[in-house]
C-alpha cells in the first residue's frame, strides 16, 4: 500500500512538473502591401510567441511547412527567408523560424476586389499545435486595405529590408565541388561536397553549408560538415530513394543512371561572404564507386557538430563522433529520463488490467517455488525476464523494419493483425484447458500442476515472459506514452534501448524475487487451495481470450472468419477433452488433433479483410457507444474538425481501440458518467471519436503528428481551431480547466 501511495504522489508530481504554459495565441499574423521598384507586393508576416517556432519549406525531420493557400487569386511567390536550424527533444532535426518573419508574394490575377486566402501551419515548442488564419482583404489597384489580419503592422521600411534579406537565387559556384555516389545500403545515395576555405571562416547562421530542399524522389538527411587542416569545408549527406513508394513506382537505378534527370535544390551558405543563396544542380546519374575513398579522407578532419555549426573552436576530432563523424553526442539527460519513464511505465504494467491473468500466473508458480532454493528460484525468474526482454526486442526489430517501409506504426500494433490475434486466441485457450486439468503442460512456475516435478521448467517460465510482454503492449501505462512517442521518432538505438528499459520494468518485480527470495514469503504455502485458484486463472485467460475475441470480430469482414476460429476452439476443446477422458490410444489423438487444425489452415489460407470504416455513421465502436443514448460521438476526421472550426464550436476528440484497457478504464471512469453528459450539454461541446482498433494510417498519421504513438490520446479543440493535447489519462476537472 505504501509503495502505490508513492507511486501516486511520483505520478502527480512528474505530470505537475511536465505542464509548460501555451500563450492563448502562438502565432500573429499580419497582411499588408508595398511598394518595391515600381511593383506592388503583398507581405504576409507571422509572430510566433518567445521560444515558439514554426517550420520552412523543408521542415527537416518533422513537422510541417506554413502554407499560403490564395482561394479567388494567383499568385507568384518569392523565395522563402533564410530560416533557423533547431535540434528539438530526441535530436530531431527541424528548419524553422522564431520570432518574426515575412512571406512576399505578387498577385498574378484576380478575379474580384475582394481576395481570401488561407494560412495554415504547426507551431512547436514543448507540444506542437497546428494553427490556420482565414484573411479577406480588398485589393484596388496597387493598395491593399481592410486586411482582417493585421495582429500588427510594419513600415514599408521594415517590409523592404526584410524583402531584400531574402535568399537570390544564383548559378552554381565553381568553388563548389559536389559528386553523388552509391551508398553501402540498398536504395541509398550519398552526396559529397567541398569547398576551399582558406581562412578557416566560420559558417556564422546555423544553417551549416547546404541545406536541402525537399525532392520528389529522394529524401535527403542532415549534413555532416567536416574541416581540414587549411580549414577547407568537407560535407556530406545520406540520400534514401523515395521512387519506390510512389505511384507508379519508380525503381532505384542499379547501373547509376536516372531516367529522367534529378535538379538538387539547396540553401548554400557562402563561408566567406556568409550570404545564403539558392543553387541549384541538375544530375543524370551517379558514380558506382568511390564513396570508401572519400569517407577515408573524411574520417581524419575534425567533424563540426550540428548542434554548434559556428566554427567557434569548439570541435571534435571525426575519429570520435562515431560513423565517420556522423555526429554522435553524448548520452542527453533528456534520454535518460526517457529510459526512466520507459522502466516506471514498464513497471506500472505489472498492475494493468491487461497483464493480470498472466501476473497472477506468475505469482502462482512463485507459490510453487517458495520452497525451493535461491538458485532455483533466480533460475526460473532470469528464465522469465529473457522472455520479456527478447520479445521486446522483437517487437522493436517488427517497428524499425515497418519503419524503414514507411509504415507509420505505433504501440500495440500487434493487436491491428486479425491473425496474430486469433492465434493469441488459441494459445489462451489452450492454456486454460490445462489449468482446468484437461492435459499437464508445462506451467510458469516450471511444474507439472499436480506436485509431478518436471525438471526442465525453463520453458514454461521463459513462455510466461513472451506472453506477458504481447498482453500488456494495449497499454499505455503512465510514463510509458512519454518514453514510447520519445522512442518511435529515434533512432535505431534509442528504440531499441527504450523498449529494452519498457521490459526490465515489467520484469522487474520477479527479478528482484530471484535476488532475494525472502522477499516471496508473504506468499501462503502450496496447498489444495492451490487448485482452487488454479481454475480460477483459467477463468481469467478465459476471459482474455473473450476480449480479444470481440478484438478479432471488429478486425475481420462478415462471420465466415468467426466460425472458422470457433470451430477450431470447440475442435481443440474436444481433442483434449478425447485424449483425457475417452482414449490414449495415438492414432486418435491425432486424428482429432488434425481435424482441429483444419479450420485454422481454412482461417489463414485466405486474407481475412477488414471491415470498411468509412461509413457516415462511423464504426462499431462509436455505434456500440452511441448505442447506450448518452451522448453522440461521431466518427473523428480533419475535415470534421475544420468543419467545426469554421462553426466556431468546441471539440473533444478521443481516440481509442477495442483493445485498450487504459482506454476502457478512462471510459468507465470519465466519459460514461453522467458528470461527463452534464458537462458536453453545459458547453455544447461536440464529441469526435477516432477508432484505432484497426490499422488506420490517417489516425497513425494525426497521432504522430501531435506527439502520440497509441491509443488513448485525447485532445479538445478551441472555436478559434487551436488544440490542448489532455494526454492518456483524463478527469473531468481537467477537461474542464482546459475548455
Amino acid at each position: 500500500m505504501k509503495f502505490l501511495t508513492l507511486l501516486a504522489t511520483l505520478l502527480i508530481s512528474f505530470s505537475l512538473w511536465s505542464d509548460e504554459a501555451i500563450p492563448e495565441r502562438p502565432v500573429e499574423t499580419s497582411l499588408q502591401s508595398f511598394s518595391h521598384q515600381g511593383k506592388t507586393i503583398l507581405a504576409l508576416s507571422f509572430r510566433n510567441a518567445p521560444h515558439w517556432h514554426t517550420y520552412w519549406k523543408n521542415p527537416g525531420d518533422a513537422g510541417l511547412p506554413t502554407e499560403i493557400k490564395p482561394e479567388n487569386f494567383t499568385i507568384k511567390e518569392f523565395t522563402w527567408p533564410t530560416p533557423k536550424r533547431f535540434i528539438e527533444k530526441g535530436d530531431i532535426l527541424a528548419y524553422g523560424y522564431d520570432g518574426a518573419y515575412t512571406r512576399f508574394f505578387e498577385i498574378e490575377s484576380t478575379k474580384s476586389k475582394d481576395l481570401k486566402l488561407t494560412s495554415t501551419w504547426l507551431v512547436c515548442k514543448h507540444i506542437c499545435i497546428p494553427g490556420k488564419v482565414d484573411i479577406t482583404a480588398t485589393y484596388e489597384g496597387k493598395n491593399l486595405t481592410n486586411s482582417s489580419a493585421k495582429d500588427f503592422l510594419l513600415t514599408e521600411e521594415e517590409l523592404t529590408e526584410r524583402f531584400n534579406a531574402l535568399p537570390k537565387k544564383r548559378d552554381w559556384p565553381k568553388e563548389l565541388d559536389f559528386v553523388l555516389k552509391k551508398g553501402k545500403e540498398d536504395n541509398t545515395l550519398v552526396a559529397y561536397y567541398n569547398m576551399e576555405n582558406p581562412g578557416g571562416n566560420a559558417l556564422k547562421r546555423p544553417l551549416g553549408m547546404l541545406t536541402p530542399f525537399r525532392q520528389e524522389l529522394l529524401d535527403i538527411q542532415r549534413e555532416k560538415l567536416f574541416q581540414n587542416a587549411k580549414g577547407s569545408l568537407f560535407g556530406k549527406m545520406k540520400i534514401s530513394w523515395d521512387g519506390e513508394y510512389m505511384d507508379p513506382v519508380v525503381p532505384f537505378p542499379k547501373n547509376g543512371k536516372f531516367s529522367v534527370p534529378v535538379t538538387f535544390s539547396f540553401l548554400w551558405q557562402n563561408p566567406v561572404t556568409s550570404e545564403v543563396s539558392v543553387i541549384e544542380k541538375e544530375l543524370t546519374g551517379f558514380d558506382l564507386e568511390g564513396a570508401d575513398t572519400l569517407e577515408a579522407l573524411m574520417g581524419g578532419m575534425t567533424f563540426i557538430k550540428p548542434q554548434n555549426p559556428s566554427g567557434d573552436g569548439k570541435l571534435e576530432t571525426a575519429k570520435n563522433a562515431g560513423d565517420n563523424g556522423a555526429g554522435s553526442t553524448p548520452v542527453s539527460t533528456s534520454f535518460l529520463s526517457m529510459l526512466l519513464f520507459a522502466f516506471i511505465g514498464g513497471l506500472i504494467l505489472n498492475v494493468m488490467p491487461c497483464v493480470l491473468p498472466v501476473i497472477s500466473l506468475k505469482l502462482f508458480g512463485l507459490v510453487v517455488h517458495s520452497d525451493e532454493s535461491r538458485g532455483a528460484i533466480l533460475r526460473h525468474n532470469i528464465f522469465y525476464t529473457l522472455g520479456v526482454l527478447s520479445t521486446f526486442l522483437l517487437l522493436s526489430l517488427s517497428v524499425l523494419a515497418l519503419k524503414s517501409t514507411g509504415e507509420n506504426v505505433g504501440w500495440g500494433f500487434q493487436l491491428q493483425s486479425p491473425i496474430f490475434v486469433s492465434l493469441m486466441i488459441a494459445v489462451l485457450f489452450v492454456f486454460s484447458l490445462n489449468l482446468f486439468g484437461l492435459y499437464e503442460f508445462q506451467t510458469p512456475g516450471g511444474k507439472v500442476l499436480g506436485d509431478v516435478q518436471i525438471k526442465k521448467g525453463n520453458a514454461g517460465d521463459f513462455f510466461s515472459g513472451v506472453l506477458a510482454t504481447v498482453l500488456s503492449t494495449p497499454c499505455s501505462a503512465p510514463f510509458l506514452g512519454t518514453a514510447l512517442t520519445f522512442a518511435f521518432t529515434s533512432s535505431t538505438l534509442e528504440i531499441l534501448l527504450i523498449f529494452q528499459a519498457i521490459g526490465l520494468g515489467l520484469a522487474f518485480p520477479f527479478l528482484m524475487t530471484g535476488i532475494f527470495p525472502n522477499t516471496i514469503k508473504f506468499l501462503p504455502k502450496p496447498g489444495m487451495w492451490m487448485e482452487s485458484v488454479k481454475k480460477f486463472l483459467g477463468l481469467t485467460l478465459l476471459l482474455t481470450a473473450l476480449w480479444l475475441l470481440d478484438v478479432f470480430i471488429s478486425l475481420t469482414n462478415g462471420n465466415l472468419p468467426l466460425m472458422k476460429l470457433n470451430t477450431g476452439l470447440v475442435l481443440l476443446f474436444f481433442a483434449f477433452y478425447f485424449q483425457k477422458h475417452i482414449s490414449q490410444k495415438k492414432m486418435w489423438r491425432a486424428l482429432f488433433f488434425v481435424a482441429a487444425l483444419l479450420p485454422f489452415y481454412m482461417l489463414y489460407s485466405k486474407p481475412m479483410s477488414a471491415p470498411s470504416n468509412k461509413t457516415a455513421a462511423g464504426s462499431d465502436l462509436i455505434n456500440e457507444k452511441n448505442a447506450s443514448g448518452k451522448v453522440l460521438w461521431e466518427k473523428w476526421s480533419e475535415d470534421k474538425m475544420k468543419e467545426y472550426q469554421q462553426g466556431g464550436e468546441t471539440v473533444f476528440l478521443d481516440f481509442t481501440a477495442k483493445w485498450c484497457f487504459t482506454c476502457k478504464v478512462n471510459e468507465k471512469l470519465v466519459l460514461d458518467t453522467q458528470g461527463f453528459k452534464d458537462l458536453v450539454q453545459e458547453k455544447n461541446l461536440k464529441l469526435l471519436l477516432g477508432d484505432w482498433t484497426k490499422y488506420d494510417p490517417v489516425i497513425g498519421a494525426f497521432l504522430k503528428k501531435h506527439g502520440f504513438v497509441g491509443v488513448p490520446a485525447y485532445f479538445i479543440q478551441k472555436p478559434d481551431g487551436s488544440l490542448v493535447k489532455l494526454g492518456e489519462t483524463i478527469t473531468l476537472s481537467k477537461i474542464r480547466e482546459n475548455l
